[in-house]
């Protein structure tokens, strides 16, 4: 018996050992980082041409009865008139109703990029804006409005870039595309079409860069440095109906379990059972490069994730939050309907999840997950609308070190990572014709300025105005 103790002890010693060094060793990886190249920018034009972008009044809706169509026009107009030498040197196309493309033809069509952005915004509660939200304010170091960062402070920084660049006489390397769009926030048809349009032309892109990702801080347990979060592949998305029928009747009489109450017996049944955690090409790359930047105790966990992922994940899923979302699909019950009377039973209840889909999974393999975790096979659970999850991007290659190499200058302390975006994109649609589709807002943003997108009081400091368009000066000088 002694021996087998002794036995037991030795493999606790050396499980211990095996953890400590493998902490020890998992530290940040070398990089090459040499000084940052010039970028100097008329600061004061990029704010006042934003503060102009923010007056256009460009409200998407679903409904399109209720689009102020002369206001996208009005936009459409202004870029004219802001970029002339733009629309010198290069080629401009309306395409759809909303979409934009513009063409930098380069020495070489070899290794193309494509700038992406979108100038529609979400509806506005004026009531609930310190400010005016299409006025265009500035006060205090601050501009004020609808779309500052969601995404028009992106389609500045590109369109700002190559009006500076082509004044000095800027050739690409190889050839740019500018695609924007104003229905993305709608899901729109603009940059499906740009797709199929550049498809039909044989336009491969090296590198394509939307919206994503951004510098941040505080997103990563135990790194206390500000992260420069690329997002190389996004969540699909999925809205599931639940529905159960029965005969209705007066309230007063009611059967053991109602209609709604046998649904919401259903939803919990859903919330208590979360899907299986999935460990993907983003999240490995994120938590190898984050991880190696966290303070010890948290490399422990991140060094040795073949016996402390089960721990990480049990934590993930008890506090929910980005990083639980980003190793599961998940689940969120958004709308319900039943009785328009307090005193009558409805014949029919439902409600409405809104899903986002883990690489690796589809539409119908997680709908046949949502129906086994339903015991009550009188409630109907049925697809709505979706899309699957697009495919990974690479972190490797051309594409990735230009990326990389801009925002490393600009942002020079930031730790640069993969993650996987768990909203929705239109750059989704790029991956149908390229493997390097990158997810990155150039913005450094604090957590109280992420909150503004889509909420009241959007507006965004003026030096990060400049920060945007410094870094598109220099990912297309690199181009």
């Amino acid at each position: 018996m002694t021996y087998v103790w002794l036995a037991l002890a030795a493999l606790v010693v050396l499980f211990f050992a095996v953890v400590l060094i493998r902490a020890l060793l998992f530290k940040p990886k070398a990089g090459k980082q040499g000084a940052p190249t010039e970028a100097v920018v008329d600061e004061q034009k990029a704010i006042d041409d934003l503060a102009e972008m923010i007056r256009c009044k460009t409200v998407s809706s679903y409904d399109e009865s209720k689009i102020d169509w002369a206001e996208f026009k009005k936009f459409r107009t202004l870029l004219k008139k802001l970029y002339p030498t733009v629309f010198k040197h290069c080629g401009y196309e309306e395409i759809g109703k909303t979409g934009v493309l513009f063409t930098l033809k380069g020495k070489s069509a070899e290794k193309p990029a494509v700038f992406m952005a979108h100038y529609d915004v979400v509806p506005v509660n004026e009531e609930g804006w310190a400010k005016p939200a299409f006025d265009g304010i500035i006060e205090d170091g601050v501009l004020w409005g609808r779309g500052t960062l969601d995404t028009k402070c992106t389609l500045l920084g590109v369109l700002e870039s190559a009006e500076l660049l082509l004044k000095q006489g800027f050739a690409p390397e190889n050839d740019m595309y500018f695609a924007f769009a104003g229905d993305e926030e709608v899901a729109g048809k603009a940059q499906p079409e740009i797709v199929e349009t550049l498809k039909n032309r044989g336009v491969v892109p090296a590198i394509v860069v939307d919206e994503g990702g951004a510098v941040v801080e505080g997103i990563f347990p135990g790194v206390k440095a500000p992260c420069a979060l690329i997002g190389i592949a996004e969540k699909g998305l999925m809205d599931a109906q639940f529905v159960i029928e029965g005969a209705g009747g007066h309230a007063s009489a009611p059967p053991p379990h109602t209609g709604l109450g046998r649904i919401a017996r259903a939803v919990c049944s859903v919330e208590n059972k979360p899907f299986p955690r999935v460990l993907t090409k983003p999240i490995s790359e994120m938590f190898d490069t984050l991880g190696r930047s966290s303070t010890f105790l948290y490399r422990v966990i991140f060094a040795n994730l073949w016996c402390f992922l089960p721990l990480l994940d049990a934590l993930c899923k008890k506090t929910g939050g980005e990083l639980n979302a980003m190793m599961r699909t998940t689940c969120a019950f958004t709308m319900a309907e039943g009785s328009k009377t307090s005193n009558v039973l409805p014949p029919r209840v439902s409600v409405v999840a809104n899903l986002r889909l883990i690489s690796g999974t589809t539409r119908e393999q997680t709908l046949d997950m949502l129906r086994e975790r339903v015991e009550d096979k009188d409630i109907k659970v049925s697809m709505l609308h979706g899309m699957d999850p697009c495919k990974c991007s690479e972190t490797e290659g051309y594409g990735w070190e230009k990326l990389k190499s801009a925002i490393a200058e600009t942002w020079p302390d930031a730790l640069i990572s993969p993650y996987l975006m768990i909203a929705a994109s239109d750059s989704r649609h790029y991956c149908a014709i390229s493997d390097n589709v990158y997810r990155f807002s150039a913005m450094a943003l604090t957590k109280e300025e992420r909150g503004y997108i889509h909420a009241h009081n959007e507006r965004i400091p003026l030096d990060k105005i400049v920060k945007t368009v410094q870094f598109y000066v220099r990912l297309m000088r690199s181009l």
